[in-house]
């Protein structure tokens, strides 16, 4: 029975051949976007406070995690928490949908022609697709972060669109939806490719060493194995734990620059060396580079166990195995 974790285009018994491959890339586009949007509506309060506490939030600045999360509530209510998730969701589906499916793409590419196999074509495919869907979906990011540090009451940008006319015609043109998009890349490598390395890594080491107890047959093809879903959710867990504790930094700095004149501090934050530096001298390691590391922890775990057991049923339901 077959065991490795990619996708792979034989037979299915449930669609006719001429649809299968005629119809593959869509429906695993389809596939990576649904499992993007459950992860990240999964965690999408957590996501809200991580964005307040790295920026430091006037209003929310002396606060840590917990206390931000009964505050948020309290100050703008509970839709609060919420706050910029139509913006997530409409970044999210494209960005969930380009992942994946580069991913499984970038993989048959680097081991049918250029010979590179095991596990290192993981983690170079999973950096390659994570950029990858990082410069296809940017824009709807800075949207995104935007909208989500505005505090009730004070509100630069009333919704997407306004906020989409109010940068391109302040910020610079298209240069304004680009703020923060190398450490963004730079940390979107180690991130998407650690994490698609770890999962992917446990989850071939796990069905060929304990196939039974770990695994069973796939819905859609009895003659591939998949993960059962427990130890979907467990690998996925942990792969996302690796990923974000080794990016950490970078996505604080990314933060800061996307968030650009909204912050009283920007002119410090144009460049990545330059924010790093900043984050560093003015707030140190622990309240700087890793603020905010706590609530990491706690929305990274079940937002990757999440889209990748997703993405399995996903992939079983839609006959991609």
């Amino acid at each position: 029975m077959a065991t490795e974790a990619s996708v792979s285009s034989t037979a299915s018994p449930g669609l006719p051949t001429p649809a299968r491959k005629e119809y593959y890339w869509l429906r695993s586009f389809v596939s990576g976007g649904v499992a993007g949007c459950c992860a990240k509506t999964t965690i999408a309060p957590l996501d809200r406070v991580k964005i307040l506490l790295q920026a430091h939030n006037p209003h929310y600045k002396d606060l840590g995690v917990f206390a931000t999360l009964r505050s948020v509530p309290q100050k703008e209510g509970y839709l609060g928490l919420y706050k910029g998730n139509g913006a997530m969701m409409v970044r999210i589906f494209p960005y969930g949908a380009i992942q994946f499916m580069a991913f499984d793409q970038y993989k048959k590419l680097l081991s049918k022609k250029l010979g590179i196999s095991g596990h290192v074509h993981r983690l170079m495919a999973g950096s390659m697709a994570g950029i990858t869907a990082v410069i296809c979906t940017y824009p709807l990011d800075v949207i995104r972060v935007r909208l989500a540090f505005q505090v009730k009451g004070h509100h630069r940008y009333t919704g997407i669109i306004h906020a989409f006319q109010t940068i391109y015609k302040s910020e610079g043109g298209v240069s304004g939806f680009y703020r923060g998009l190398m450490p963004t890349v730079i940390g979107m490598a180690p991130y998407a490719g650690f994490s698609f390395f770890t999962f992917g890594t446990l989850k071939s080491l796990g069905l060929a060493h304990a196939p039974t107890l770990l695994g069973r047959p796939s819905s859609d093809n009895p003659e591939v194995l998949v993960l059962k879903t427990h130890v979907n959710l467990l690998c996925g867990g942990i792969a996302g734990a690796i990923a974000q504790t080794i990016s950490y930094p970078l996505d604080v700095a990314r933060r800061r620059m996307q968030l650009g004149s909204i912050l009283p501090d920007s002119e410090k934050c144009l460049t990545l060396s330059n924010t790093l530096k900043h984050v560093y001298t003015a707030y140190g390691v622990k309240k700087g580079l890793y603020r905010g590391l706590s609530l990491n922890y706690i929305r990274c775990i079940p937002s990757q166990a999440v889209a990748f057991t997703t993405y399995e049923f996903m992939k079983q339901t839609l006959h991609l195995n």
